[in-house]
């Protein structure tokens, strides 16, 4: 059954750096997969979009240099199930939307904390798609 799993977050994490896109990977996940999209990407320099639905692991990809968010994405935030995977994604976003999530304590919980695409874009600087 491992085995099953690891080939399906191989297959996802392949199809995600082969697209140039966060599609197929909105639901989150474990962030290995993620965490080796961010380093493909930053190594190549290549264009990263988030588009759609991006929750969890997902936001992740905010650690690409050069990603990019579409206006209509919609990315959701919160306390991972261990406080190592909390510290990853934190670590994969820049300082104004670090500030405004802990201001917002949205780090320390399991609830969903949502931000459009567009305030992203508009409030933390984020290069839009």
């Amino acid at each position: 059954m491992r085995a099953i799993i690891a080939l399906i977050f191989i297959f996802a994490a392949t199809s995600a750096m082969a697209a140039g896109s966060s599609a197929g990977m909105g639901g989150g996940g474990r962030p290995e997969p993620f965490l080796a999209i961010v380093q493909q990407y930053n190594q190549s320099g290549e264009p990263f979009h988030i588009t759609g639905h991006c929750q969890s692991s997902c936001t992740i990809f905010l650690g690409i240099r050069n990603v990019c968010i579409e206006p209509g994405a919609t990315l959701l935030f919160h306390a991972a199930h261990q406080p190592r995977t909390t510290g990853i994604m934190r670590g994969s976003y820049n300082s104004a939307l670090s500030a405004y999530l802990d201001a917002h304590h949205a780090l320390e919980t399991g609830a969903f904390f949502t931000i459009s695409g567009a305030d992203m874009i508009g409030k933390f600087g984020y290069r839009r798609c």
